[in-house]
């Protein structure tokens, strides 16, 4: 597995020690679990933004469902003649 190095200010280096020693865990699984996080997070908003663009196109080309349609379907929900979704 590759590696990399890390500086940090001393105060932080100071809260990592503490909480790898709270948490009985290491400051390299803290970092690579907080890193971890963090791509996670970026992956999810990149992924938001694409779908946000994508949507926009969809819109601009008229690829919408009716609100009434939708509203009809989402009330029929659980009832015996519930309706199929609206489509485009």
């Amino acid at each position: 597995m590759p590696m990399t190095s890390v500086r940090m200010p001393e105060q932080l280096m100071n809260k990592l020690e503490a909480i790898a020693e709270k948490l009985d865990r290491s400051k390299g699984w803290i970092i690579k679990d907080a890193i971890s996080q963090y791509v996670e997070r970026i992956d999810q908003r990149e992924k938001m933004l694409a779908d946000t663009r994508q949507a926009l196109v969809d819109l601009e080309d008229g690829n919408v469902l009716n609100g009434e349609e939708v509203m009809s379907w989402i009330e029929s929900w659980g009832k015996a003649d519930e309706k199929s979704p609206p489509t485009i």
